[in-house]
């Protein structure tokens, strides 16, 4: 009897504790283990993370973010490549780029490429895509010999084209073989059609690649919709307008972000079939042409140290309102789950 007097009076002693002014009832405290649990789920997914992308993290750093940390330190110096440079020149060689003609044209010409490459490699990229994406006999072979340019060697393309296009080369001796020989061009010196003949080699080398990827947007769009659009009575055209250009939309933006950066970083093929001095004459030469032959073969690697800054910024403002404008799409739906939150 005592024992159960003393229960009830300890009872009414936390009931009493859990009133507040006015009878109003406390609530109790949260239990701290979900919290706790949560801590630790945090902590263990941030670990994963360091250990995964460390790594990656390391090698991003040593090999893209010291280099352009190191090429801005030396582009305040005129230095010719050997023990530390000593004769500071401030902004003065970066003053020099913005201002010198020949880096304009450079410029201009990078220009040039970028755009006509997303005009002529894309409809003839999704072209190409359209029809290899249907049954038809050989869709294999042809997929890969479309490809087999892309993963050629720049030397090994260069060396050919250049050897194929020269004024007694095998272009020419063709065309003089049909009976086209007023058809014989310099289509590699003349600076009306030196351009036009870097364009081919660049879309005869880099299509591949472009219609791998336009195939891998298109046989990710479910086949329900080309046959319910075309149940409704829609035809061949009216189904690639409205369902599989847009749809394909994602696609190319990747692919047009790509070749811009790739234009704007061109050097191998121009600098193998014309050189640093026929490019120039011939209306060909890029900023990397420009950076590699007033830099290293110059002797100035402090001016050739500014002009990869200053490439380096152009990509990367190219890049960023690529995304901010045209990716902005993509992106959104790219929501981790701590933003979904």
């Amino acid at each position: 009897m005592s024992d159960t007097l003393g229960t009830d009076a300890a009872l009414g002693r936390t009931s009493q504790d859990t009133l507040g002014d006015g009878g109003a009832v406390e609530p109790a405290p949260p239990v701290p283990l979900r919290t706790a649990s949560r801590r630790r789920g945090r902590a263990r997914m941030r670990l994963e993370i360091a250990v995964l992308s460390g790594p990656a993290v390391l090698v991003f750093v040593a090999f893209v973010i010291f280099p352009v940390v190191l090429a801005a330190y030396y582009g305040f110096y005129r230095w010719h490549g050997y023990g530390a440079p000593t004769d500071w020149v401030g902004l003065n060689n970066y003053k020099l780029i913005l201002t010198d003609p020949a880096f304009q044209q450079v410029l201009w010409h990078n220009g040039v490429i970028l755009v006509l490459s997303l005009v002529i490699q894309g409809p003839v990229a999704i072209g190409l895509a359209l029809l290899l994406n249907q049954k038809i006999r050989g869709r294999s072979l042809i997929r890969v010999l479309i490809f087999v340019p892309y993963i050629i060697s720049e030397v090994i393309v260069g060396t050919g084209w250049s050897l194929l296009l020269q004024s007694d080369g095998a272009v020419n001796d063709l065309l003089r073989s049909i009976g086209l020989g007023s058809l014989q061009a310099n289509w590699l010196s003349d600076p009306k059609l030196a351009i036009w003949t870097l364009m081919v080699i660049i879309s005869w080398k880099y299509i591949g690649f472009a219609v791998i990827l336009m195939l891998a947007g298109l046989q990710s769009i479910p086949d329900e919709l080309f046959e319910a659009a075309a149940i409704d009575g829609a035809s061949y055209w009216q189904i690639q307008r409205h369902i599989t250009l847009p749809l394909l939309g994602p696609t190319v933006r990747i692919w047009g972000f790509l070749s811009i950066i790739g234009s704007l970083q061109l050097f191998d093929l121009v600098y193998i079939i014309w050189g640093q001095y026929v490019a120039g004459t011939a209306g060909t030469s890029t900023m990397a042409i420009y950076m590699v032959g007033q830099g290293r073969n110059a002797g100035n690697y402090g001016y050739g140290s500014a002009v990869a800054v200053v490439m380096f910024l152009i990509s990367l403002v190219v890049a960023l309102l690529y995304q901010r404008f045209v990716l902005r799409r993509d992106l959104q739906g790219a929501v981790t789950e701590g933003a979904a939150r």
